[in-house]
Parts: C-alpha cells; sequence; structure tokens
C-alpha cells in the first residue's frame, strides 16, 4: 500500500529514493536536487514527516533523518559556527518540534535514536524557553510501563540532553526528572538491563554538572537531591550486591553505570553521610572479587567471550575491559580522596572498599568524614591477579612487537595499566604498609604460579609476569624504600628469587615472563646481586643474536640499555659481535622496535669507546641510511641522529663521520627543490648535530662546503621547517667560527653582508611567524661573536625587531624577540638613555612611537619568558632601563593586576561577554613590580631546594606573614654593607643550577659574559640602591605592589 503524502512530499520521496540509484549521473542530480531545496521553506517541515511516517520504507525515513540533523546543524541557530543561510522560520521550527516528539516511540530502533538526536539538537537552542512543553511530554513518556519503545526513546533524548545541561538548567531538571529514573532503575521486573544502565547515564550526566559547579545553585540542587540519594544507595547496592555473571555485557554496564554515578559522588557531593555511603561497601567488594573470577575465564584464559572492541546501539563499550577499567577509576578516586582516608601512624594502615577490609566509618571533630578499612593486602593482592597478560594481548603482542613495545612504552588504556595506577596510588598513600603488602602479594602469586606449573597448567607463567610487572611499574618507590631499610632486604630477596627461578623458564613457551624478567632487571640492576645482572647482561647480549620470539627481544633491548653503561668493561669482548646483532635487528625492525634498538644501539657505542675507531665505518653508513629512511618521521630521524651524535663524540670518529655526512648533505642543499619531504630539513639538524661543540677546522670544513648553501635556504625557503633548521645552522656557525668565519671566504664584507641578508629575511614582517621563529638565537650570536660589525646597523636591526614583532603571531618567537631588544639594552651601558631615544625615533604601526608600543608588550610577556639566560637577561635590562629615570617611561601606562570578577558563577558564555579586565599602572611601577616578582621567584626555588634536598641554607624562620626570613638578606645586615657573598652565591646557585639542561641554545649562549651576572645579588644591590638614593621614588614605586611584592622587598631594605 503506497503511503499516503502531498505532492511536495512525493518529490522528496523521489529524491531520497533516487540518492541511492545505481546510476552515477541520477545520483549527482538527486543529491544537488536536495541541496538547492535545503535552502527553501518547509524543507525542514518535509523531511520531519517523511521520518515520522510510519507508513513510509525504512530506508528512507532513515535518509530522511540524516538529511534532517544536518539541516538543524546548517539553518537553526544563526550565530553558530556551522550557520548557512537562511535562517528556519519561527512557524516551521514550530511544526518541525510538534512533528518529532510523537516518534520517540517508533518500533525502528534506529529511527528512535535518529528522532533522539534531532529533538536533543533543537532542544540545544529552544528548550526550556521556546519549547516548555518538550520536558513534560518526556517525562509522561518516560514513565509509561506499557510503552517500552518510548521508554527507550525519552531516556535516550534524555541522556542526549544532559551531555549538555549547564548550571542553570540541572536544578530546573531534576526534581522532576529524578523520581522517574529511580523508578526505572529500581524495576528490574519491568525494564531491561540497558535501559536501566541509560537511565544511570542520565543520573550522571546530570551529578557531573554539580561538580563543574558554584555558588548557590549547587547548593540548592544538593539540597534538592540528597533526599533521593539514599534510595539512590540502596539500588547501586542492589545492583552490585549479586556476583559478577560471564558472558553478560548488559549486566557489565549497568554496573559500570553504578561506578560512574558512585564515582560523581564521590567527586561532587562534599557532604555525603556515613549511613549513605556504607550501604554499598560489601556490594562493591562482591563486584570486585566476583569480577576477577569472570575476568580470568574470559580475559586472561580466553575460554569465554569478554565481548572486547563491542558497542551498544547507542555507542556505549559493552566490553569487560571497560567495565574493568571503570571499577579501578573508582578505587583509585576513592584511595586519592583524603576526606575518605584515615591513616593510622601506630598501628596498620587502612583503606575503604569492603566489608573485608573496609568496616567503618570515622568522623573527625572537624565533621570531615573519613573512612576506615581494615586491611589493604587484600586490594593489593587481587589488583595484582587482574594484571596478568590476557589472551588477547598475548596473541597480539605476539604477531606484532611493534604493538608490544606501544603498549608499554606508552601506557595504553587497559586494564593492566589501571591496575598498575591503584597500586601507585596506594603505595603514596599507605606508605610502608602498602609496600609489604605489595611484596607479600607478589611472593603468595609467586607460590601460586609454581604450584600451577607442577600441576602442568600452561597459563602458570602469567601470575609471576603480572607480579613482577607490578613490581616494575613501582620501581621507583620500591628502590626508594629499600635504601631507607623500610624493606628490610625483602625486595632484594624477593626479586632475586623469582628472576632465579623464572630463567629457567622455556624462552620459547613463556617468552613474555623472560621479557618481563629482563625489563626487571633494568629497573632494579642497583639492588640485584652483581652476579645476576652480569648474567642477565650476557643472557641479554645472546638473545639479541639468537632466534627467540621478538618479545623476548624487547626485553632484552631494554636491559642492555640500563645495564651496559654500568658494566661497560665487562663486555669489551662481545662489544663487537652485539653491535653486529644490533645492526642485523635494526634491519628487521620497524616503527616503536626501531627507536628501541636505536637506542639499545646508542648505549652499545658507549660502552666500547675503545673500539670506536672500528665501530664508526661499520654503524655510520647503517644509521645513516636509516635516518634517510625515516627523515620525516621526527621521532626515528632523532634517534638516528642521536645514534650518530654519540659516534660522532667517540675518541677519533669526528673526522670520518664528518667526511662520510659532509658530500651527501652538500648534495641535498644544492638542489632543495627538487628533494623528498623532510630531507632538506634534515639535512640541516645533521650539520647543526655536527657543529654542536666541533672544532675550528671542522665548522671551517662545513662552513666551505654549506654555509652559502644554508644561506639560500634562508633567503629563498617556505618551507618552515627548512627555514628553523637553516636559522639554527647559521647560529651554530657563528658559534663555533666567530670572527674567523668572516674571512674564510675570503671577502668579510660580502659574508657579513649574506648574514645581514638573512637576518632581514627573517625578520621580515611579513613573512609566517614560524619561519622565523629561531631568529632570536641567531641575532644573538651576531651580537656576541660580531660587535663591532653589528654595531654599524643597531638602527636598522631594532627597527627590523619591532616591526617583527608587531606582526608575529607566536609567543615564543616574541619572547625572543624581546630577549634581543633586552641584550641591546646591555649593550648600550652606561648610557641606556641612548636605547630609549633610539626606541622614541622608530615609528611603530598605531602607536606614536616604538617605545610606546615595545614596552607593554614587554612588561606584559615577560611573566611568559622561559630560560635562566633569557630571565636573567630580560629582568637585568628591565632594571637598567628604570634607572635611567627617563621622562618618557612614566608617560607610558601598562597592563597591571587583573581586576576579580564578583558576578558569580563564571559560564563560557558569560566569559566570551565579559572577559578579563585588568589594572592599568605606569611603566615604572610594573617594572619594579616585575623585578619584586624576579626576587619572589628566586625565594621560591631556594625554598623549593631547601625541602627537596639536603641544602647548605640553615631553615629560614618565619615572621608571620608567609615569607620566611634571611632568605634574601639577613636582617642583622647593615644597609650601607652588601650581603654576604656566600648568601647570594647560595642564592644564584639555586636560581642558575637549572642552566646546564642540555639544551642547545644554552650552549650558544654561554659565551655571553652577562652569564657572568649573579642576578640575586644584582636585583638585592638594585633595590637597595634605589630606596637609600631615591627614597621618594621608592616610595611611589612601591604603592602598587601587591602585599606579596611588598613583603619580599623588605626583607632587602630591612637593616
Amino acid at each position: 500500500m503506497e503511503p499516503v503524502v502531498d505532492r511536495d512530499q512525493k518529490w522528496l520521496l523521489d529524491c531520497l529514493s533516487a540518492t541511492l540509484d545505481t546510476s552515477r549521473d541520477i545520483r549527482s542530480f538527486a543529491e544537488a536536487s536536495l541541496q538547492q531545496a535545503s535552502s527553501q521553506p518547509g524543507f525542514g517541515a518535509a523531511l520531519s514527516k517523511i521520518m515520522v511516517n510510519k507508513e513510509i520504507s525504512f530506508g528512507l525515513r532513515q535518509l530522511a533523518a540524516v538529511l534532517l540533523k544536518q539541516f538543524i546543524k546548517q539553518h537553526w541557530q544563526e550565530d553558530e559556527e556551522t550557520f548557512v543561510h537562511p535562517v528556519v522560520s519561527p512557524e516551521e521550527k514550530a511544526a518541525i518540534r510538534q512533528l518529532l516528539p510523537p516518534c520517540l516511540d517508533d518500533s525502528h530502533g534506529k529511527i528512535r535514536t535518529a528522532v533522539s538526536m534531532a529533538v536533543a539538537s533543537i532542544a540545544q537552542y529552544d528548550w526550556p524557553e521556546d519549547w516548555p512543553e518538550l520536558l513534560p511530554f518526556l517525562l509522561k513518556l518516560i514513565s509509561g510501563e506499557n510503552n517500552i519503545n518510548g521508554v527507550h526513546g525519552s531516556l535516550r533524548c534524555l541522556a542526549l540532553l544532559s551531555d549538555d545541561l549547564d548550571d542553570t538548567l540541572v536544578p530546573k531538571l531534576v526534581p522532576s526528572l529524578f523520581p522517574y529514573l529511580h523508578t526505572i532503575i529500581s524495576s528490574s521486573h519491568l525494564y531491561e538491563k540497558s535501559l536501566r544502565a541509560k537511565a544511570l547515564s542520565v543520573v550522571h550526566s546530570c551529578v557531573s554538572v554539580l561538580g563543574t559547579m558554584s555558588g548557590v545553585y549547587k547548593t540548592e540542587t544538593i539540597t534538592m537531591m540528597m533526599p533521593m540519594l539514599s534510595s539512590l544507595m540502596e539500588q547501586f547496592s542492589i545492583i552490585l550486591q549479586d556476583p559478577m555473571q560471564s558472558e553478560d555485557p548488559d549486566d557489565w554496564s549497568l554496573r559500570m553505570e553504578v561506578l560512574k554515578c558512585l564515582l560523581q559522588f564521590v567527586q561532587s557531593i562534599s557532604n555525603l553521610s556515613e549511613t549513605q555511603f556504607s550501604v554499598i561497601l560489601a556490594p562493591l567488594w562482591q563486584t570486585f572479587i566476583s569480577s576477577l573470577k569472570v575476568y580470568q575465564l574470559s580475559a586472561i584464559e580466553g575460554k569465554q567471550d569478554s565481548h572486547s572492541g563491542r558497542y551498544d546501539s547507542d555507542g556505549g563499550e559493552k566490553s569487560l575491559d571497560s567495565f574493568i577499567i571503570q571499577l579501578f577509576e573508582f578505587l583509585l578516586t576513592i584511595v586519592g580522596k583524603s576526606r575518605l582516608v584515615k591513616v593510622h601512624t601506630n598501628t596498620s594502615i587502612t583503606l575503604l572498599v569492603t566489608s573485608h577490609f573496609l568496616d567503618c566509618f570515622y568522623s573527625c571533630q572537624s565533621g570531615c568524614l573519613k573512612v576506615i578499612g581494615r586491611d589493604v593486602k587484600e586490594l593489593i593482592y587481587y589488583t595484582i591477579a587482574f594484571l596478568q597478560i590476557t589472551e588477547e594481548q598475548e596473541h597480539s603482542w605476539s604477531l606484532d612487537a611493534n604493538q608490544y613495545v606501544a603498549d608499554e612504552d606508552d601506557v595504553t588504556y587497559s586494564c593492566r595499566v589501571s591496575g598498575s595506577f591503584l597500586l601507585e596510588e596506594l603505595t603514596n598513600a599507605y606508605g610502608g604498609e602498602a609496600i609489604k603488602s605489595i611484596m607479600e602479594a607478589c611472593q603468595s602469586h609467586f607460590s601460586e604460579s609454581c604450584q600451577a606449573k607442577v600441576a602442568g597448567s600452561a597459563d602458570w607463567w602469567r601470575l609471576q609476569e603480572a607480579s613482577l610487572f607490578a613490581l616494575v611499574s613501582l620501581s621507583e618507590q620500591l628502590i626508594e624504600a629499600e635504601a631507607s631499610k623500610l624493606t628490610k632486604d625483602n625486595l632484594r630477596n624477593l626479586l632475586e628469587q623469582m628472576i632465579t627461578e623464572d630463567s629457567g623458564a622455556g624462552i620459547h613457551e613463556c617468552p613474555f615472563l623472560h621479557a618481563r624478567i629482563f625489563s626487571t632487571i633494568s629497573k632494579f640492576s642497583s639492588l640485584i646481586n652483581r652476579r645476576i645482572c652480569e648474567q642477565s647482561l650476557y643472557a641479554a647480549i645472546q638473545a639479541i643474536a639468537s632466534d627467540v620470539p621478538a618479545p623476548v627481544k624487547v626485553g632484552a633491548c631494554r636491559a642492555l640499555s640500563q645495564l651496559l653503561p654500568v658494566y661497560s668493561e665487562n663486555v669489551q669482548p662481545y662489544i663487537m659481535g652485539l653491535l653486529s646483532s644490533l645492526t642485523n635487528l635494526l634491519r628487521q625492525a620497524s616503527d616503536e622496535t626501531l627507536h628501541l634498538v636505536l637506542e639499545t644501539l646508542q648505549a652499545a657505542i658507549k660502552a666500547g669507546q675503545e673500539q670506536s675507531m672500528t665501530i664508526e665505518p661499520v654503524i655510520s653508513p647503517i644509521i645513516l641510511d636509516v635516518w634517510s629512511q625515516h627523515v620525516s618521521d621526527p621521532f626515528i630521524s632523532i634517534d638516528a641522529v642521536e645514534v650518530l651524535e654519540v659516534i660522532k663524540n667517540a675518541p677519533g670518529c669526528l673526522q670520518p663521520l664528518v667526511s662520510r655526512i659532509l658530500p651527501p648533505i652538500r648534495s641535498v642543499l644544492e638542489k632543495p627543490q627538487s628533494q623528498p619531504v623532510g630531507l632538506v630539513a634534515g639535512s640541516l639538524d645533521l650539520l647543526i648535530m655536527i657543529l654542536k661543540s666541533a672544532p675550528l677546522d671542522v665548522v671551517k670544513a662545513i662552513f666551505d662546503a654549506c654555509f652559502n648553501l644554508v644561506i639560500q635556504i634562508v633567503l629563498q625557503s617556505d618551507d618552515h621547517a627548512e627555514m628553523q633548521n637553516a636559522t639554527e645552522c647559521l647560529a651554530s656557525f657563528l658559534s663555533g667560527g666567530r670572527q674567523e668565519l668572516l674571512v674564510w671566504a675570503g671577502d668579510p664584507a660580502l659574508t657579513m653582508k649574506r648574514l645581514l641578508d638573512a637576518a632581514s629575511r627573517l625578520l621580515d614582517p611579513d613573512l609566517e611567524s614560524s619561519g622565523s621563529l629561531f631568529v632570536g638565537s641567531y641575532i644573538l650570536q651576531l651580537i656576541l661573536h660580531l660587535p663591532s660589525q653589528m654595531s654599524l646597523h643597531i638602527h636598522e636591526l631594532v627597527a627590523s625587531v619591532v616591526w617583527r614583532m608587531q606582526s608575529c603571531e607566536i609567543s615564543g618567537l616574541k619572547s625572543s624577540l624581546i630577549v634581543i631588544l633586552a641584550r641591546l639594552v646591555h649593550l648600550s651601558t652606561p648610557d641606556v638613555d641612548r636605547f630609549i631615544n633610539l626606541l622614541l625615533a622608530i615609528p611603530a604601526k598605531g602607536y606614536e612611537n616604538a617605545l610606546g608600543y615595545v614596552m607593554p608588550e614587554w612588561t606584559k610577556i615577560q611573566g611568559e619568558i622561559q630560560g635562566a639566560y633569557q630571565i636573567k637577561v630580560t629582568t637585568t635590562a628591565l632594571a637598567l632601563l628604570l634607572s635611567t629615570r627617563h621622562v618618557e617611561l612614566a608617560k607610558i601606562n601598562v597592563q597591571g593586576n587583573l581586576i576579580k570578577s564578583s558576578a558569580g558563577i563564571t559560564t563560557r558564555s558569560k566569559a566570551k561577554l565579559a572577559p578579563d579586565r585588568w589594572t592599568t599602572i605606569p611603566l615604572p611601577a610594573k617594572i619594579f613590580a616585575l623585578l619584586s616578582d624576579a626576587l619572589i621567584e628566586i625565594q621560591e626555588q631556594a625554598l623549593d631546594d631547601d625541602d627537596d634536598e639536603d641544602s647548605d641554607w640553615e631553615e629560614a624562620s618565619n615572621n608571620g606573614s608567609g615569607v620566611p626570613q634571611d632568605i634574601l638578606y639577613s636582617s642583622t645586615v647593615p644597609s650601607n654593607v652588601n650581603p654576604s657573598v656566600e648568601h647570594l652565591d647560595a642564592m644564584a646557585k639555586v636560581f642558575d643550577e637549572g642552566d646546564d639542561d642540555g639544551d642547545y641554545d644554552d650552549d650558544l649562549t654561554k659565551v655571553d659574559p652577562l652569564n657572568e651576572i649573579k642576578l640575586p645579588e644584582f636585583l638585592t644591590s638594585f633595590v637597595l640602591n634605589l630606596y637609600e638614593t631615591d627614597q621618594a621614588l621608592f616610595n611611589y614605586l612601591s604603592q602598587n605592589l601587591t602585599d606579596v611584592q611588598k613583603s619580599v622587598v623588605r626583607k632587602v631594605i630591612r637593616r
């Protein structure tokens, strides 16, 4: 029977049918017709009529639903990013809103979902103001016990709606909605588990909004929820109390939604009572221990279906893994929630979770609820059992070593990783007692696995591997505990027992166990008997050369990376064989394993230093080949370059390596346009590596071969990576060649011109910011090493830097340009006024002069500048500028302090309408505040150093103001005496101790004499001098300081 439709609907149905035609031309014409019709009045209503007409075929209704969703997205709301003209008329909107809700009970699940999505999309804009009848309709539909399809549709719609709720809608929704949701959750005889789970997901979404709310809305809403909370907790208890069932994903999903709700309650509602929470403890423990049995059979042994990778009709994951991960996440939150934990210092440490090890609540005198349990041992014991390799993991990792390495290194989302996080949190929370429990649990599992092995179980090794995995994941805490004698050598004994016993297992039968043994030794080599470490080292070398499963080779590589630096003397007879094996392995490796093998090669080459001359001609060509094949992969190419750098630094290898690298790099740079993607930038990277700390003759050899080619890339390339690396390369030439560089080409003036041409291109305000990113380092090298030549171009340089600042879009670039200006301030001493006058003479777009632009920008981002050298140069430059008392500085007003809003809840929309507001203060006052901030930063770093490690400083006293005494300046030092050299040197050491971090940019700036400045001494002397020579200015500048800033300044001037 033909469906009853009008003429317009008939045309639309024909178009929809034509989009499914086998003819490409017909399909294209139909799609174009629909696209044109979408801008006509009534199109959305016509689609809605087709979608809700149950007489029309399911396929066409579904297609209409897809188009309607797109129509709403594009035409419903004018201020949306996705809006396409024209907007739907109010009359058509009303018609669509009337048509859709009655079809939420459609017999087709996909149609219900489509209608739900359309309703929820419209509700984002129209509910409740323009669609007040929506919620009553949904509540009526959800309460219909005899209309299960309607309950499905309304719940799906509410679930979508609840994902987009804000703090104004939740208070309106919760009182009406929660009673209906509770009815569904509690009526297991009426509603299937999937429906009850969907109802719980709506509860979770509403409570999630509470967690982001503050103020009166949150208080009122929680007050409304509290009467319902006890009954919800009772239902949670009922759902969790029965043992977990195998192959029942609907049950797993239901329990998972309960856990999500519980987690949100714990995080969002601060006044959960003892009675409300205690009801779920025993059922929660029942779920936890019974889930292990199901997980053992389904996931670990693979004897039952774990529904891995499966999803319900709404896209929710139904796997057992996802439930276990959610369970661990809840436990992890509980352990980390200090208000739910009570640690007894004189008794065993206790924990929340079950009736077995959680027996009672403890209420502090402050009224803060604490939870006390009886023992952590069982929780740890069961958690370690969850860490076993699953049958699916074993299969996947055996076939793909890259996946094994990736999952191990990248902490892939899994039960195994979630369980290890829980163990780590337990260790952090309960210290020695938890560590003792972990070792006891590992010992128990080890004994059980040995018994299973004797009994003939093929899976006996899994528990031993899981126990070692647990120990490895906690290696830092365990080694620290062993060092402080908390474990009384039990850890060493346990490790040696397990390693000795497990090493006898068949390497082909238990490859993952052997891999874990190797990684265990690499983590605990400082504890394990030297003889066992040496045996493992030789076993790892043998494994690399043998025909063993890939996971074993992975573990061997990990062990070698850690053991070779310690036992390099022992392996000299084997080093060439090891390098041969590793290079063979390198040819077979890819992706993740390639990274691992390259890392192991680094350790092996370093260990074979005495044989370095023999190593270079064997290894270098292979590594260069790997580098060239993966030059577009930043991770692998960097690894390859690091291996070449190790070869370069080996005795006698620099010259032959340069001779090998230079000819092919030159040929690449000669024809950059014809090279594969990434090869030019990668070749420049190689040059930078070779130039780093190279002797002068090597720098000259590279200069002769490549300098002009690098200049040409800077001048002509549009590739940002090439320009960045070429800029760094030029900086390296200057750092290594210095003044001598100018005469190498025979014409110093021409070389200088080429260097300035490159600077001009990089400072071009029209160049994209990314291309100029490293210009700061390059300009600094010009200033540091060619000062007399650069002094002739200071005016042009400053103007170019200012104009580049005005057009740059990257904060890091702007910061580096400010460092250049700061360095020029220093260069102008003792006449800093001259630099200020220079800025006054340079125009800046939108400002009276460059000074009016530069200083507000500089002071605004001074706090974002990173690097000890950069902070030192810019901070001291600001002090020099302030010391001039130049009249033009006081005429500039800059951004001061943030004005705190008193408008209540700050939502995203409010933030967009009312952005942050700041006070405005004179420039000199801002500079003085920034200098005070620098003193505070030095003080905080000094205190951190005192807290984190043994310090030469005695503990500072505190005067009650929150700022320790004697950190910046002893109160016993007279004002006319400089602070003690020892005291200031200690502060400078704290401030500068992070300088030597291996960063290449630091290497380039180490020659700058400004490095000799001790910033604490400089700032202290500056503040004292200002205080003693110009009291009026000092008082004026201090008026705009915060209390913390005033306090730190007082410490400096106190007599």
